[in-house]
């Protein structure tokens, strides 16, 4: 137990180090809560291991279905949510960590229900919470794709697992003034947002976000994204949303010379990429990732080896990703872009031109601003930016308005799709 005292209050200085816990009551509480005791048979270093989360079950392949997050991940999430004393809170996807933190956050007068759809994690999370005192916590299974209206209205749900979309349970048992803490996934980037209600009822405004990843959501709000698989498997597109509405004009598109344009623009080998991945999948419409199957490699093309893939974009018959060269200086990487395809050199100039546009005028700027809306809102009731619809909803992306930003060839950066309206919704030009 001293032993992991001291481990718990070293993560927690960590922690507050670098920024990722900011209020006292976080701090608080990630002093207050043993780890330890939410994942038995771990190693202590490993569970207070500031950036890991600990997986506590896979699937049949093998794959990570439950895990408890990373320390680093809950504080940011936490310190998102703006917890005080009293509230009530639903947590969706479940391990005992997080809704004891919750507990504590909220005190004896809150309320906190954690939800997931697997039986094995609730059981085991009930357990474990009654076995660390956290008697009062709701311990629900069923589907959270619908919430837990026994419990509602919350002032805050806390979503941790990945989710595509925001579906109308959600929505209709968050409380007035209350918010709403995803990671949602759009165009295949992970982002989580917080989210409370805008100037009127019907749709949600992000008030801050994060880049962070997590397992996928499971149930009715499981959603898997399409692969374009080419050249025998040696290479494959990730889409998040449809595949092209032709994929067979690319069939070819490898016989074409690669075409190499570097774009000027440099970044730190250990610097987030992140906004440089949002910027792209924001203005150029054929975002997707591209990895390599590196067993039948054939040394045609060379992408970074990022774990979720390479950015690429494609758009006619012309296919392009963006890849990276080192510097003079030994800490940097300059982005290029390799393009294939009949018009592969004007398509590598328009990406390697917005990452150009990306260094000049978001690298160190603010955030986009994200916004949801349910699904049927009509184009002209949406803000300026790329619009991602979605079976429940339909997602805007709005940067900081430029003279080049939201704009392609001319013309917004807008999806429309024509949906009929599924939440309640008022009219805001009355």
């Amino acid at each position: 137990m001293d032993r992991a005292a001291q481990l718990r209050n070293r993560m927690v200085d960590d922690l507050v180090t670098e920024g990722a816990i900011v209020s006292p009551p976080v701090e608080a509480a990630m002093r207050k809560v043993r780890r330890e005791l939410f994942v038995p048979g771990v190693d202590l270093g490993e569970a207070y291991q500031l950036y890991n989360g600990v997986v506590t079950k896979r699937d049949a392949d093998g794959n990570p279905i439950s895990s408890v997050s990373a320390p680093q991940v809950q504080a940011h999430m936490l310190e998102q949510a703006e917890i005080t004393a009293g509230m009530r809170i639903l947590e969706v996807g479940s391990g005992g960590y997080n809704a004891a933190l919750l507990a504590e956050l909220v005190g004896p007068w809150g309320r906190v229900t954690t939800v997931d759809i697997d039986e094995d994690v609730v059981e085991r999370t009930g357990g474990l919470l009654a076995e660390a005192g956290y008697t009062q916590v709701n311990v629900v299974l069923a589907d959270a794709e619908f919430g837990v209206p026994e419990h509602a209205p919350y002032d805050r749900i806390l979503v941790t697992a990945s989710a595509w979309d925001i579906p109308p349970g959600w929505m209709a048992q968050l409380a007035n003034g209350g918010r709403l803490v995803a990671p949602l996934r759009m165009r295949g980037l992970s982002h989580s947002i917080a989210f409370e209600r805008g100037d009127w009822h019907g749709y949600l405004v992000s008030v801050s976000s994060r880049p962070f990843g997590f397992e996928p959501m499971q149930g009715e709000g499981a959603y898997q994204g399409k692969l374009l698989v080419m050249r025998r498997g040696e290479v494959t597109l990730h889409f998040d949303d449809e595949l092209p509405a032709d994929s067979s004009v690319l069939e070819d598109v490898f016989d074409h010379p690669r075409v190499e344009v570097w774009s000027g623009v440099t970044i730190g080998r250990f610097e987030r990429w992140a906004s440089t991945q949002l910027w792209l999948a924001t203005v150029l419409p054929g975002f997707c990732r591209i990895t390599v199957d590196h067993e039948l490699d054939t040394g045609l093309i060379s992408p970074p080896e990022w774990h979720t893939g390479a950015m690429a974009v494609i758009a006619g018959r012309g296919l392009a990703y963006v890849t990276t060269r080192g510097t003079a200086g030994e800490m940097d990487v300059e982005f290029g872009v390799h393009a294939f395809g009949p018009a592969a050199a004007a398509l590598s100039d328009e990406v390697a031109e917005q990452l150009r546009v990306w260094g000049r005028e978001h690298r160190n700027g603010p955030s986009p601003q994200f916004r949801i809306y349910p699904a049927g809102t009509l184009d002209h009731r949406m803000p300026d930016g790329r619009v991602i619809d979605k079976k429940h909803s339909r997602v805007s992306i709005s940067w900081p308005q430029t003279a080049t930003a939201g704009t392609r060839h001319g013309s917004p950066v807008t999806q429309s799709n024509q949906q009929s309206v599924s939440w309640p919704t008022h009219d805001p030009d009355g």
